[in-house]
């Protein structure tokens, strides 16, 4: 394709009309395969296939092949998309830009850029690659990665319809408070330190200006090349550990009993709280299928904080969110991430419980 999009020989405007056009026809035909993802995948478990949408198996299996069809399509489109921006970029500028002078306006940038991207625990690890390897400050990714999957403005929408304003600015509030505090956190640790080898060599090519990324004098063909080759690879990375991590959250999925949690959490004891939190660190959802279960369990009587807490647990982390993470992250530094989220979340549920009166 690249040979048929940059001839030799061609005017760089020539170039541009055809890499313009090729790159419309590819949009095109990758929002058409994002788009019927679902109903494919539940054409071929409950048509083809003829299980049932109410068995467990068929929900699993439904599950599976939607989710990784649809990461696998945002990661190769998002990957792609920064390596582009990263070949024409000055890495220097872009970290002024998010870090500042002080890093509290970076960790509020990128945790209100992770509020506004409709993204699942799983879909923003593709961006977070993506900044972390183009040197981005490591707590501003954090911030990012940390908020993404917990906010964003379809979930708020349905929230304000469903719950009301008031606990719709404390989920929004709560969900900016712990990312932003989570990058600070990394930070005050250096815990960037804890990355994988090959984003540690990638910031230190940055450091030295040999990076590859970041040459504004880049022609269109060679940002094309680069940003090929860097899908490429960081594809051939996580790809296998996608199918592993969904695979395994296709099965929670599936399996998980309905009702257990108003069952075995429905008391305001202190232990109650930090409990669901354990419990929903490795389920995998996103936060617009979590607001009627939020809205349910409230309603059946589940503590406010509790609630909460269980519902920014299963939206912030999950397992095959992890297991991608452990391909860009030291074992040290996901215990650090999973620390956190855990300290935090479950410190805010215990606060909201004894706020909930003044709520009402």
């Amino acid at each position: 394709m690249t040979s048929i999009i940059f001839r030799e020989g061609d005017k760089p405007h020539a170039q541009k009309l055809r890499y313009g056009a090729a790159a419309a026809a590819v949009l095109l035909s990758w929002f058409a395969l994002y788009r019927w993802a679902e109903p494919a995948s539940s054409l071929i478990v409950f048509e083809l296939l003829g299980l049932s949408p109410a068995s467990r198996t068929g929900a699993a299996l439904q599950f599976f092949l939607y989710d990784s069809t649809k990461i696998l399509l945002l990661l190769v489109l998002m990957i792609y998309l920064i390596s582009l921006l990263r070949a024409g970029l000055n890495p220097d500028r872009v970290r002024a830009i998010l870090a500042g002078r002080s890093r509290l306006p970076g960790y509020g940038l990128g945790a209100l850029f992770g509020a506004i991207t409709p993204f699942c625990s799983c879909s923003s690890v593709p961006l977070f690659i993506g900044f972390t390897a183009g040197g981005i400050p490591f707590g501003i990714t954090m911030a990012f990665l940390i908020t993404s999957p917990v906010i964003n403005e379809v979930a708020v929408v349905l929230l304000w319809e469903l719950l009301g304003w008031k606990l719709t600015l404390l989920y929004v509030a709560t969900g900016l408070l712990i990312g932003i505090l989570g990058g600070l956190f990394v930070d005050a640790i250096h815990a960037g330190r804890w990355l994988q080898p090959f984003l540690l060599q990638s910031f230190d090519a940055d450091a030295s200006g040999q990076a590859v990324h970041g040459n504004p004098s880049l022609g269109l063909q060679a940002r094309h090349a680069f940003a090929l080759s860097e899908t490429r690879d960081i594809l051939r990375r996580v790809a296998k550990w996608v199918f592993i991590g969904v695979g395994a959250a296709a099965f929670i999925h599936g399996w998980v009993p309905e009702g257990w949690l108003l069952e075995h959490f429905s008391s305001d004891r202190l232990w109650s709280v930090p409990a669901a939190v354990l419990v929903g660190l490795p389920l995998y959802t996103n936060v617009t299928g979590i607001v009627p279960v939020m809205e349910n369990l409230l309603l059946k009587g589940l503590p406010l904080g509790t609630t909460l807490a269980f519902c920014i647990s299963g939206v912030a982390a999950s397992l095959p969110e992890l297991i991608m993470l452990r391909q860009v992250m030291t074992d040290r530094l996901i215990a650090v991430f999973l620390g956190f989220l855990l300290v935090a979340i479950t410190a805010a549920g215990w606060l909201l419980n004894l706020l909930a009166p003044m709520l009402k």
